[in-house]
């Protein structure tokens, strides 16, 4: 198919420079620089009130940035050149509930030059056997698909996904992860916003890490969790839990279930006090760290480097 414009590829697809958004005396973004390329999924992870929402917001084009600048495809975000090459799934939609979702879809496409056959839309975000259904009666998981398809409906290069897979079961988080996995091959790219970090682990080709509105870290899934030094340990064991938390070397720990699990800079002493003080320590199970504890890990440590400056 011929795409609506020619692109360079090695030119970002979107991208923010030295961006600050200010909201009165607040500071959601201050002096952000990131770019998504033509072919690439890039996960934007961070805690709640990190500026993830905001900085997806200026690369739509939904807020003006109160200095840097926002672009995409090379243009101002609200130009609608750049809109019409890009779709966009956000926590923040609101589409009439008394529209069919066969409605909504055929709506939607008429405002770009080349939508996907509405058969196509239909299959790749799951909705078949409910396109007569109207919105408002849907399940909250049937209307994640539905936006998912609004998205995906426009054949954009483009596609911003903010939490997509929210209200979904297994079965239907991994069929969204297919058809993401497929507009990549494709030569789309894709802004992921999640906190399912699992998410963003199997799907990212790169991570963008923010906090408090910076960037604090960026790289491949693997290059973050080489940051961390240290490896996960799990095991059934009788000691208390703050007893297991406060072993030498010890970072942190938890109970999943009926094991504990923990986390320490130097895995091999903490599994010796683990046996020593619990001889009937069982189901053991050493392994490196995870993206879930490079996260906490890294934004743990920006929120003190933070609160220490």
């Amino acid at each position: 198919m011929t795409r609506n414009t020619p692109f360079e590829e090695d030119r970002p697809v979107a991208q923010l420079r030295r961006a600050v958004k200010r909201y009165g005396a607040v500071t959601a973004l201050a002096g952000i620089d990131f770019a998504v390329r033509p072919g690439e999924v890039v996960a934007l992870l961070g805690p709640n009130g990190a500026g993830k929402t905001t900085a997806v917001q200026l690369l739509l084009g939904l807020v003006r940035p109160s200095e840097g600048e926002a672009r995409l495809f090379g243009a101002d975000p609200r130009s609608p050149e750049a809109r019409t090459r890009s779709g966009a799934m956000l926590q923040i939609s609101k589409v009439p509930e008394t529209l069919k979702v066969r409605e909504h879809i055929h709506l939607v496409s008429s405002y770009y030059p080349r939508p996907l056959p509405m058969s196509e839309v239909i299959a790749a975000a799951g909705l078949g056997g409910i396109e007569e259904r109207l919105f408002g009666k849907l399940s909250g998981g049937q209307k994640q698909r539905v936006l998912f398809a609004l998205a995906l409906c426009g054949d954009p290069d483009l596609l911003f996904l903010d939490e997509p897979t929210v209200g979904l079961d297994v079965e239907a988080r991994r069929s969204f992860w297919t058809v993401i996995g497929e507009k990549a091959r494709q030569g789309r790219s894709v802004l992921l916003t999640t906190h399912y970090l699992e998410e963003a682990d199997a799907l990212a080709d790169r991570i963008v890490m923010i906090g408090r509105g910076r960037v604090i870290a960026e790289g491949t899934p693997a290059e973050i969790k080489a940051r961390v030094v240290g490896r996960k340990v799990r095991c059934h064991t009788a000691l208390p839990l703050a007893e297991v938390a406060a072993l030498p070397g010890v970072r942190g720990a938890r109970r999943d279930g009926e094991l504990t699990e923990l986390f320490a800079a130097e895995a091999e002493r903490a599994v010796f006090e683990l046996l020593s003080r619990d001889p009937s320590l069982s189901a053991l199970e050493v392994r490196g760290a995870d993206l879930e504890e490079a996260f906490l890990t890294l934004t743990q440590d920006h929120e003190s480097e933070e609160a220490a400056a």
